[in-house]
């Protein structure tokens, strides 16, 4: 029927004088159209030609000069569906991965530099320039995998663990890509099946793991930070953990935001409920202790869960999907009489606020009720705030001027519109910068991607904030960006929160 149809297709476009082909040639489709077009004399003309550079017929054997039929080279059979015993849904796919990752047409737009229009997509092609480094690569490599043609072995195959590698995992590709490819979706897929039930990477074990060892620093965050201060003690850590050694280990807070919110009188006013993320509890509560002031000067009573509660986040970083929906299952338990009662749910790290809105809808299925009710109950800072508005205004911010790094997850799923929007009112000045920070959770203290990761950085980042006055302001609500900020440009970033927070009316003791 193909054969048929481009055949009398030709034959009606030739009759009328016109052409078979336009800006990119003949090539193996039309080949052996070209009869229609062209007279016997002119073909063995280009015959002859080819005969004299190239006597062997070794470059592009069988195309224009005696080309083989235009349905030769055609692939068959198509990949077949791919349902079954996979850790996401795919709702939008049809449930089917091979559906998912055959979205990509080869468009091409994740080689572009879009970080000057606030683009995220494609990081590690920016910062490497080679195309497996690139979406469009990793997606032509996984189309390969569930073809079963060039890439034999499945999950576990080398080629496909090789150009997922360098993935950040920042999930730019899902904003921006036009085909709504989600590669940090894909990646985790892989990796959940790749090494599920058999030895992992070090860094799944450290860093995919981290919210337990947090907790279990908690215990005694002075000794351990003095531990890890140590070189030797640092340098196991490294070595064990499959961290990079030029990364620094952070340290962890004296004393968690939980602790302190346990011995905080709370003010009355319309109850919200403050997502702790591991993060901001063990590692930055003056981040959450900022949100707070922020929230109840704006009215709210701030509430958290009676106990911590966890995204599953690096859990899914890493494809470790199976814990990861345990853990989460337990972080929608605690949010859920309190989502039945229509509180709404701040989250103050961006990856986390992305996982309730998305990724558990992936997840656990787009008709898991608690997912559904958690993901519409979920808002950023900015977002609450705009929502409270007209009751509530933002403090003033004259004067301030800022660079802000939107966190990528943060920009692809919720958009930071409303952040941007707020500070805007507010009077401040501030350049929000494209592309990733390239630390990007696991990623850039991984041992074998620190080059990559200060290469990311450099795409938009530390420029940026090497042209800022020296008394301007660096924004991010990552974790991860405030890290890579401190550790390759020895700036310290600030939450919104802590923005808004400083700019508040002192209170009376």
């Amino acid at each position: 029927m193909l054969r048929s149809f481009l055949t009398d297709a030709a034959r009606l476009v030739a009759s009328y004088g016109g052409s078979l082909s336009g800006e990119h040639g003949d090539g193996r489709a039309r080949g052996e159209l070209l009869p229609l077009m062209y007279s016997e004399r002119a073909l063995a003309a280009f015959a002859a030609v080819k005969d004299v550079f190239d006597p062997d017929d070794l470059l592009n054997p069988g195309v224009l000069v005696r080309p083989r039929p235009l349905d030769a080279d055609l692939r068959v059979p198509a990949a077949p569906p791919l349902r079954h015993g996979l850790a996401f849904s795919y709702s939008g796919d049809g449930g089917d991965f091979s559906t998912a990752v055959h979205r990509c047409t080869g468009v091409g737009k994740c080689r572009a530099d879009t970080t000057a229009a606030g683009g995220v997509m494609c990081p590690s092609y920016l910062a490497t320039g080679d195309e497996k480094d690139s979406t469009r690569g990793r997606a032509r490599v996984l189309q390969e995998m569930v073809n079963g043609s060039l890439v034999t072995d499945g999950w576990r195959s080398r080629e496909v663990l090789d150009v997922l590698d360098l993935c950040l995992a920042c999930k730019g590709c899902s904003s921006d890509c036009p085909a709504g490819v989600d590669m940090a979706l894909y990646k985790a897929e892989v990796l959940h099946h790749a090494y599920r039930r058999r030895p992992r990477p070090l860094s799944h074990y450290s860093l995919g793991a981290l919210p337990r060892w947090a907790r279990a620093a908690a215990l005694a965050p002075g000794a351990v930070n003095r531990l890890l201060a140590l070189r030797p003690a640092a340098s196991l850590v490294r070595l064990l953990g499959g961290i990079d050694r030029r990364r620094e280990l952070p340290r962890f807070a004296p004393r968690t935001f939980r602790r302190w919110f346990a011995d905080h009188d709370p003010a009355p006013g319309t109850p919200v409920l403050l997502w702790v993320d591991t993060f901001t509890d063990h590692f930055a509560p003056e981040v959450g202790v900022a949100a707070v002031r922020v929230l109840e000067e704006a009215g709210f009573e701030v509430r958290v869960t009676d106990r911590p509660v966890c995204c599953g986040l690096t859990r899914i970083s890493t494809g470790q999907l199976d814990a990861a929906r345990r853990v989460l299952r337990r972080g929608l338990d605690a949010l859920a009489p309190h989502v039945g009662a229509g509180v709404p749910v701040v989250a103050l790290e961006p990856s986390c606020a992305a996982v309730l809105r998305s990724d558990a809808l992936e997840l656990l299925g787009p008709d898991d009720p608690a997912a559904s009710r958690v993901a519409e109950a979920t808002h950023t800072l900015a977002e609450l705030l705009a929502r409270h508005r007209p009751q509530w205004s933002p403090p003033p911010l004259d004067g301030v001027e800022a660079v802000a790094q939107p966190h990528c997850h943060h920009r692809a799923v919720m958009g930071w519109q409303a952040d941007e929007r707020l500070l805007r009112e507010a009077g401040a000045t501030v350049r929000a910068v494209g592309g990733c920070c390239g630390l990007a959770g696991n990623f850039g203290a991984e041992r074998g991607h620190h080059d990559v990761s200060v290469a990311v950085a450099e795409t938009a980042l530390l420029p940026a904030v090497r042209g800022l006055a020296g008394g301007g302001t660096v924004l991010a609500d990552g974790f991860s960006c405030r890290t890579q900020l401190d550790q390759l440009a020895g700036r310290r970033a600030l939450h919104l929160a802590q923005l808004l927070a400083s700019r508040l009316p002192r209170r009376e003791p």
